[in-house]
Formats: structure tokens, sequence, C-alpha cells
């Protein structure tokens, strides 16, 4: 099993996750898949409709609770939206039928825990809110193996506060 390399990035409400999203946009890749975990209102539709937009979509995203999925078009591939809040378990999201589309979308994937082993080599974000006192602000924790290293050293690099 590859070696998992991990970093953590922060960001300042809204507008520092859509930063995050930016730097990752030009990463993905049909195939790849991004698992993001948090806490209710930790900012994981945030994340998917900065990045979606950084990926050329015009689309209005919204958290896709109640449809589970929803595609996106943009000018590379297009983007898979899932949001396994309320499944119950794993048959269900394979009763789906969403795996024939893995090899020619991005997958984002809120409220992935569930899932996550149906995914090869996902890039794995977990958001939190960081400071009691600003509840905007956000930590966001990412995870992936070797093959992601490239892209988040990228992210360290693009994200990185100016000194």
């Amino acid at each position: 099993m590859d070696e998992q390399v991990e970093t953590v990035l922060h960001a300042d409400g809204p507008e520092g996750t859509a930063r995050v999203a930016a730097a990752l946009a030009p990463h993905l890749h049909a195939g790849d898949a991004v698992l993001l975990t948090g806490e209710l209102a930790a900012g994981k539709t945030t994340f998917v409709s900065a990045l979606v937009a950084a990926l050329g979509s015009a689309a209005a995203v919204s958290s896709p609770t109640f449809s589970l999925a929803q595609f996106y078009p943009t000018p590379g591939p297009r983007i898979l939206h899932v949001d396994t809040y309320r499944l119950t378990d794993l048959t269900e999201f394979r009763d789906l039928g969403l795996d024939e589309y893995l090899d020619e979308v991005v997958a984002l994937v809120e409220w992935a825990d569930l899932v996550a082993g149906e995914f090869v080599d996902p890039l794995r974000m977990h958001l939190a809110a960081s400071d009691p006192d600003d509840p905007a602000r956000r930590t966001i924790t990412v995870r992936g193996s070797d093959r992601w290293a490239p892209v988040i050293d990228a992210l360290e690099s693009t994200t990185r506060s100016p000194a």
C-alpha cells in the first residue's frame, strides 16, 4: 500500500476555501475522486461549489443531500457531486449505479466515510472549524497516497499566506 502524505491548510472564510479549491482544480482529471468529510456546516458544499467554478462550470451547485448525486458540466471531464449523508449502508450507494461513471468524471463526495472504499486512490479532505472566535475560519486536512504528493505540495505552496 502506498504511504500516505498529509498536510493541514488554513482557510479564512469562504474566500479562503475557494482559494484552496482553485489551487486543486488544475490537478484533477477524469477518474479522480476527492472525498470530503467534516461536521455539518464545515464548508464541504462551499468547497465543491468553488471547485466546480474553478473547473470552468457556470452551474449552480447545491448540496445533493436529497437527490444524492448531481452532475455538472465543465470544459474538461464532468463533475459527479455525491452526498452520502442520508445513506445508511454501502448497498444503498452501490444501488445508485454511479460506479459506471467513475472513470470518466471527477467525483466529489461529501460525507464520504461510508463509501471511501469504493474509490481507487482518492484524495481525502477533512474540513473543520478551527477558531471559536472566528466561525468562518477552517482547517482543511488533505491526505492522499504518494501519487497525490505533488498535488499536496502545490496546495501548500499556493495557499500559503504571504510572510
